[in-house]
């Protein structure tokens, strides 16, 4: 698979499905160099959609059990992503693959809300708290300019359908309690919607000073709530 494959790929899905995209604030996308992208998630969409918007290919950590589901693992494998490993070797495997890609200056996507968004439906304008691994990734990569891009996906038009029952998922990844319930994995399907790229937050040598001690946690929550509060704004502005 060559190395632009994930964005071709993701430019036919979105012309198949005939979703309508609108692009805002383009101009604030470095267009080469080690990017970390971090956005909201509720649609398996998601991951085609910023690397068309971005005009990119993206790397995306994603789910364990996109890993283990036969046609899913392909879909994903094409889609250029790498599924998280077990949970006792998550963190050590996200990290290092990571720090890998950007090394390489390629992009590496992040959803930070995790699976919550995408096994329980939720409104276009929500936004969920975020986990903190991604800036933890962004301030300790050992990468020069690197840049750490949000963006909000923000649907205007949708339809939302039933795709698979949670318990199935159960099977291929007990580790996820979200899965041990009734009901089905929600499938949401972009009609019409927005891309609105936020500002991004350039790693600096003294952020990467303050990411050690006792300051590290408060460095870590600055730029988590950084990208929490632009994206939320972002999806205010685009949702309506």
């Amino acid at each position: 698979m060559s190395s632009d494959s994930p964005l071709q790929i993701s430019r036919l899905l979105l012309a198949a499905m005939g979703t309508q995209m609108y692009l805002s604030y383009e101009d604030r996308v470095p267009k080469d160099g080690a990017l970390v992208v971090v956005s909201n998630h509720r649609s398996f969409m998601d991951a085609p959609v910023l690397m068309a918007a971005l005009g990119r290919p993206i790397r995306f950590a994603c789910h364990h059990y996109m890993g283990q589901v036969p046609i899913m693992r392909d879909i994903v494998h094409q889609l250029g992503a790498f599924p998280l490993e077990a949970p006792e070797h998550r963190q050590h495997s996200f990290f290092q693959q990571s720090n890998r890609l950007l090394q390489s200056q390629q992009a590496v996507g992040v959803f930070p809300e995790g699976a919550y968004p995408m096994v329980q439906f939720t409104q276009p304008n929500i936004i969920g708290d975020f986990h903190r691994g991604f800036a933890h990734l962004a301030l300790r990569a050992p990468v020069r300019n690197l840049a750490v891009l949000p963006v909000a996906i923000t649907s205007q038009e949708e339809s939302n359908n039933s795709a698979i029952p949670l318990k199935l998922l159960s099977f291929f990844d007990p580790s996820e309690p979200l899965f041990d319930q009734a009901g089905w994995h929600p499938m949401v399907v972009y009609r019409r919607m927005s891309v609105q790229i936020g500002r991004p937050c350039w790693i600096t040598p003294s952020q990467r000073e303050q990411y050690q001690g006792k300051q590290a946690k408060t460095a870590v929550a600055t730029l988590t709530d950084y990208c929490h509060k632009e994206i939320t704004t972002l999806l205010r502005q685009g949702c309506y």
